[in-house]
């Protein structure tokens, strides 16, 4: 025997309108939203997921192609031109499409970056004296 519908579920209300004439009933939006739990406050964002975090990984990311620095995983130091060009380029276009929108403490550690990086990149690619 089939168990008896019990009063649990949801209830489907049709608040469509028949006709156009028919005014809108004040119960036909939905009903309020809840407030919920409070946002959470604007801390101080994490330096790891910031603006100037973001420059920083590329640059770091240019170094260690650079030959600069030891790459973090096999401790290695290595020569990749292309993928620090890459990276390089990457911190140009971001100083493009962020123009206007970074506080002058990013803007400056950017413009340090991309300078120091071009300077590094020129010495690395240029002919060597010896």
């Amino acid at each position: 025997m089939a168990p008896a519908p019990s009063d649990e579920g949801f209830k489907v209300t049709d608040r469509r309108r028949q006709t156009d004439a028919e005014p809108i009933r004040p119960d036909a939006g939905f009903a309020a939203p809840s407030p919920g739990p409070e946002a959470p406050s604007r801390a101080a964002p994490d330096p790891g997921r910031s603006l100037a975090g973001l420059f920083v990984m590329f640059a770091s990311s240019a170094l260690i192609a650079l030959g600069e620095s030891p790459d973090p995983l096999t401790g290695q130091v290595q020569m990749n031109l292309e993928q620090a060009g890459e990276a390089i380029d990457i911190l140009t276009l971001l100083r493009e499409k962020t123009e206007g929108n970074r506080t002058p403490e990013e803007t400056q550690l950017l413009e340090q970056l991309i300078y120091d990086l071009q300077l590094r990149f020129v010495r690395a690619t240029g002919p060597r004296s010896g």
